[in-house]
């Protein structure tokens, strides 16, 4: 990068910043944040607190202690956030995008740290996991809320969370219920969403879906292959009273006709048959253009009790060179094209990427604090600091995502045109 540009870039970073410093009421910790994001924008190969204070020539310790024991308002400072984007990069088609990300930890005093999943080695491993929320409005993507998930062996020891900083009114959340929390205080912060897109982890639980529906959002989830329902919802029975003859069994809840057929597996419903493939251009690569082949079919999904519940879009995406195949369930309306179904589906992407550029360009896994706020307040102030880069990337450089816009509104929930 030129002098010039450099400048610019330096002059911008203090105007961004200057944006939050009413979020934090001393000096020394707005010099603090200052240098916090200075340094995860820069490039340190190491952004941790330590190696962020020494390459500012302050005391490594003072910036450790911005993180844990400062009081300043880090709910306000991921407001602000939400508010700038809001304000500032607000789209009628803007896509949330609800995943999670992890980072491999040693020891067992990390809040939050267990063997679980790691995402980072691909394997069962002792990492912190985090719950994100992304935005996502045509060249434009950011992450809006953050949250870290505790599992419930920690939320049951409470003499270990209270070593770690975690209050003693933190209960255990599933990782689907930090999505919703997430989602209900961005979009009370103003950030308006349309489309909500996440992994299996997310869509194949009904109460998930059941909520976002409530919220207003058209979803486009993710389900596993043993996810089972109808294509022809069954008749059911509704409740009855017995007989004044007392004859007949009485019916007390609704129950399935004699006779309906069972619910089916969705990587089992065709054998033969079934709705035509139809190939669609996703996006293009340095490889080449990515091409999926992708039928629907109207669905309703087994529930609890047996019963069908509300009639959805199922999707079937295949990869046309690898194979690889995609079920997807949205509650988008009849009249859906499939190009949008798929277009929101494979929105997700923006989130990979947005967990590529916050690890490898403002060290999201660079932290080494242990207790709950510091850890909490170092994914709040990485928001900030990605914000601050995707809005200079639209300044500087004007990249566009791998995803095609969307298409243009018709005017009615759920379809666009063609």
């Amino acid at each position: 990068m030129d002098v010039k540009r450099l400048t610019a870039l330096r002059k911008g970073l203090d105007v961004f910043v200057s944006r939050f410093e009413d979020c934090i009421k001393t000096i020394p910790s707005r010099r603090h944040m200052r240098t916090y994001v200075a340094g995860q924008v820069s490039d340190l190969e190491r952004k941790n607190a330590a190696a962020i204070a020494l390459a500012a020539g302050v005391p490594p310790r003072s910036l450790q202690e911005f993180l844990a024991v400062h009081r300043w308002n880090e709910g306000a400072v991921g407001e602000r956030v939400q508010e700038v984007v809001a304000g500032e990069h607000a789209d009628p088609n803007a896509i949330g995008v609800i995943d999670e990300t992890s980072f491999a930890k040693k020891g067992d005093k990390t809040a939050g740290v267990q063997r679980q999943y790691c995402g980072a080695s691909g394997k069962i491993d002792n990492c912190v996991v985090s719950v994100h929320l992304g935005y996502v409005a045509g060249d434009f993507h950011a992450l809006v809320d953050s949250d870290v998930y505790l599992p419930e062996a920690w939320l049951e020891d409470r003499t270990r969370c209270r070593e770690a900083g975690i209050p003693d009114e933190v209960a255990y959340r599933p990782k689907w219920r930090i999505a919703l929390d997430l989602l209900r205080h961005t979009l009370g912060k103003g950030v308006a969403l349309k489309y909500l897109a996440a992994d299996e982890e997310y869509g194949r639980c009904g109460a998930f879906r059941a909520e976002v529906d409530a919220l207003g959002l058209l979803y486009v989830v993710e389900v596993p292959c043993a996810l089972t329902g109808w294509t022809r919802p069954p008749r059911v029975l509704t409740p009855r009273r017995t007989s004044t003859t007392g004859l007949g069994r009485p019916r007390t809840r609704p129950e399935l006709a004699a006779g309906a057929p069972s619910a089916r597996r969705v990587d089992r419903l065709w054998k033969r048959g079934g709705p035509s493939w139809r190939g669609f251009h996703v996006k293009n690569t340095q490889k080449g253009p990515v091409v999926w082949e992708a039928r629907t079919t109207r669905f309703s999904p087994w529930t609890k009790g047996g019963l069908p519940g509300s009639e959805l879009w199922l999707m079937v995406a295949r990869n046309v060179l690898d194979g690889e195949v995609k079920y997807f369930l949205s509650n988008a309306a009849a009249d859906t094209p499939a190009e949008l179904l798929l277009h929101v589906a494979f929105s997700r992407d923006h989130i990979e990427k947005l967990f590529e550029e916050s690890k490898g360009e403002v060290g999201l896994d660079h932290f080494e604090a242990r207790g709950y706020r510091a850890v909490k307040r170092h994914l709040i102030l990485s928001m900030v600091s990605l914000l601050f880069l995707a809005e200079q990337t639209q300044v500087l450089r004007g990249e566009k995502s791998v995803v095609e816009p969307l298409p243009g509104p018709s005017g009615h929930r759920g379809a666009t045109g063609p």
